[in-house]
């Protein structure tokens, strides 16, 4: 059996019925979000993993590259880059398949992004694509490990809380992340 840390988590699952009756506040000057066609695996593990190491996103990670490969090519998945003076800044994938809904997968900040005020437009555009290309609800779920201010944030933007979970991982020792003291099982 592989080593693994314990990792224990409250998951919050979300969700949005109808837009927000308010109007985006819009990007500032020199950020973008662009679409990306069909991303190559490494540019998208750059992404994943550069956003997600501080908030133990490690599910892909242990993803075999042909499958994440093929989901990437799937055209109900799309992959969004926020682009900050031509510099990635954040993502967000949205995932269509088999639901009424659309899933916003994975949503988050690069490193340098995070903290700089950008966060909730970010969020809007997610939610303002999800809205103009006709869904009749979106889904979005956080947890403990993520940033302090992702509920918050998802809140504001009008997702209504479903549940909350608590689940435990077993995130493998050999993926080398960094596992905050507060999230280890018995934390």
């Amino acid at each position: 059996m592989e080593p693994v840390a314990r990792v224990g988590v409250t998951v919050t699952f979300l969700r949005m019925d109808q837009p927000p009756a308010d109007a985006s506040p819009g990007l500032p000057p020199g950020q973008q979000v662009v679409r990306v066609g069909t991303p190559s695996v490494g540019f998208y593990r750059y992404l994943y993993n550069t956003v997600g190491a501080d908030y133990v996103w490690w599910l892909r990670r242990t993803m075999p590259d042909a499958e994440l490969a093929a989901l990437l090519r799937d055209p109900l998945v799309s992959l969004h880059v926020l682009y900050t003076e031509g510099e990635p800044a954040g993502f967000f994938e949205l995932d269509a398949r088999g639901w009424t809904d659309v899933n916003l997968s994975y949503f988050g900040l690069m490193p340098h992004a995070v903290g700089s005020g950008i966060g909730y437009a970010f969020l809007r555009q997610a939610v303002d694509i999800i809205w103009r290309a006709g869904a009749r609800g979106m889904t979005v779920n956080t947890c403990t490990a993520d940033h302090a201010r992702a509920l918050p944030t998802y809140l504001r933007a009008g997702f209504r809380t479903l549940r909350q979970v608590r689940e435990l991982w077993n995130v493998p020792l050999r993926l080398g992340m960094q596992i905050p003291d507060r999230l280890r099982d018995g934390a």
